[in-house]
């Protein structure tokens, strides 16, 4: 069967008919409800009043370590924002050289954190990305301004906030040319192309490639609508960038033999840490970086590796801490999740053997805590206490909570039959006696009805007491057992014993009749 291509006016039907189902369900916001959260905003970024002490104080409740990292970002922070109020207030400078951020650490030691923490304290929507995902052209990968087009986004659609926001670049590293080998070479073409963007550029809100936002425009157009602002400015938008620049502890080094004169240098050697702390721009540059690209980056912060001591701290000092997480993961289960101080130490340790920093806590509480997410929530278990014991063989302690609950469950179980049937005695002078097997059956079914074996047996002998009294009025019978069978009809029991009863009570009579 041959395919018919439609003649134009077909396709423009059908494009306008798509065109009517693309727009969102959702109402979209009116003119006065953006300025009115955009005054909200502006207003807030006008009240900044923040010291750098005050903004290392807010990140310390989150952060561990990373002492000097913080002060540097505090007082880029201020800033930054102090020059955003003023040119909302009309008295910026004319040429504002922004304070960039690059942010130098191995992975696990807090940088992303440290960035979202920040954004969270002053208030401003933030867009964090992997800069291995862009390429040159944006036709292989995502186009470098994509990233101030995310930040749209997170403004929701509003540019007038999203160009006070902060873009945060991770991976950075994997841009040098040292880098490059066995990849995509557009590593520098990418530097070159984030280069106007950390200084002041306009970049369209809507990609030229980008199909949706063609769609999304021809939609507007039909109803009527059209952009006020196509563009947005990234003077006022701080970047920071961020990368492990694992071997930049050897070029540091390098310089430093080179500077000292003889064969050997002066003084003990340097640890990696303090050799990467003592980078500067030839020594990026001599990593991969283009040399106006890392000048755009004034501003260097060196973060510290974490130690066991360090990790232990962020498990029960920070309020950013994993634990809060899988603490209320329990408790939507109605479990109390504890962990012993010592267990917290060992699981630190565990950590570090990860080699991945503050992301191996995660990695250990997971591989701990799985087996206890999934056997114990429904159990009625109400607190779990993890102890070093419980760090080692988690499988073992959930085997050992299980039986402990399946033995107080049989315990329970044997009580709450005791108490009835001395309770049906207590008040009827009667003993029910229940065979083993009409036991186990209770106790089955209680389990598979979500009730109490006492709550149980109440409801199938509700009747009894009325009827084994008429039983034992009659034959003088006292003593009932019970089998499984019987549990499957109790009343027609019962009914089966009182005719009986009334049967040997007539035959009884007739027989003293006849004697008489």
């Amino acid at each position: 069967m041959s395919f018919v291509f439609p003649d134009p006016q077909e396709m423009q039907k059908r494009l306008q008919d798509f065109v009517k189902s693309f727009g969102s369900p959702n109402p979209m916001p009116s003119e006065t409800d953006k300025e009115d959260r955009r005054e909200k905003f502006k207003e807030k970024i006008l009240q900044f009043q923040f010291t750098p002490k005050e903004i290392k104080s807010y990140l310390d409740r989150f952060v561990i370590k990373q002492e000097e990292a913080k002060k540097v970002l505090s007082v880029a922070v201020c800033d930054h924002y102090n020059q955003v109020k003023e040119a909302l207030m009309g008295r910026g400078p004319v040429h504002y050289v922004k304070q960039n951020i690059l942010l130098v650490g191995p992975s696990g030691v807090g940088k992303t954190y440290l960035v979202r923490c920040l954004a969270d304290c002053i208030g401003v929507p933030m867009v964090k990305a992997d800069a291995t995902k862009f390429s040159e052209t944006g036709y292989v990968g995502a186009d470098v301004e994509d990233l101030v087009r995310e930040l749209i986004q997170q403004a929701e659609g509003d540019t007038e906030i999203a160009q006070y926001g902060i873009v945060y670049l991770d991976e950075v590293d994997k841009l040098a040319s040292s880098n490059m080998i066995g990849r995509d070479v557009s590593g520098r073409g990418v530097q070159s192309n984030l280069l106007k963007l950390l200084e002041e550029t306009d970049v369209p809100v809507k990609a030229a490639y980008d199909v949706l936002g063609q769609m999304q425009s021809i939609f507007d157009f039909q109803r009527g609508l059209r952009s006020l602002r196509k563009t947005i400015n990234t003077r006022y938008i701080l970047f920071i960038l961020s990368g492990a620049f694992e071997k930049l502890s050897e070029i540091v080094q390098r310089r430093i033999r080179r500077s000292h004169l003889g064969f050997q240098p002066h003084g003990p050697e340097k640890v990696v840490a303090d050799l990467i702390s003592e980078a500067t721009t030839a020594d990026f540059v001599e990593y991969g970086l283009e040399p106006e690209f890392i000048g755009r980056l004034p501003v260097r912060v060196f973060c510290q590796s974490l130690d066991a001591e360090d990790l232990f701290h962020v498990l029960r000092d920070s309020e950013g801490s994993i634990l809060k997480q899988y603490k209320s993961s329990f408790a939507a289960y109605g479990i109390e999740l504890k962990f012993t101080e010592e267990a917290l130490r060992l699981i630190a340790e565990k950590a570090i053997e990860e080699g991945t920093g503050a992301r191996g806590l995660m990695t250990i509480c997971e591989k701990i805590l799985r087996p206890f997410r999934f056997e114990l929530p429904g159990t009625g278990i109400k607190e779990i206490e993890i102890d070093p014991p419980t760090v080692e063989d988690p499988e073992e302690k959930v085997l050992k909570i299980l039986k402990e609950m399946d033995e107080a469950k049989k315990t329970k179980e044997k009580e709450e039959i005791e108490q009835f049937l001395h309770e049906f005695y207590k008040s009827n002078e009667i003993r029910i006696i229940f065979q083993n097997e009409a036991i186990e059956a209770l106790k089955q079914e209680a389990q598979e009805r979500g009730i109490s074996v006492l709550d149980l047996c109440k409801e199938k002998f509700k009747n009894y007491a009325l009827g084994l009294k008429l039983v034992k009025k009659n034959n003088g019978q006292s003593v009932f057992t019970i089998s499984k069978e019987d549990l499957l009809h109790p009343d027609e029991t019962l009914n089966n014993w009182i005719a009986a009863s009334y049967k040997s009570n007539f035959l009884q009579s007739t027989e003293s009749d006849s004697c008489s």
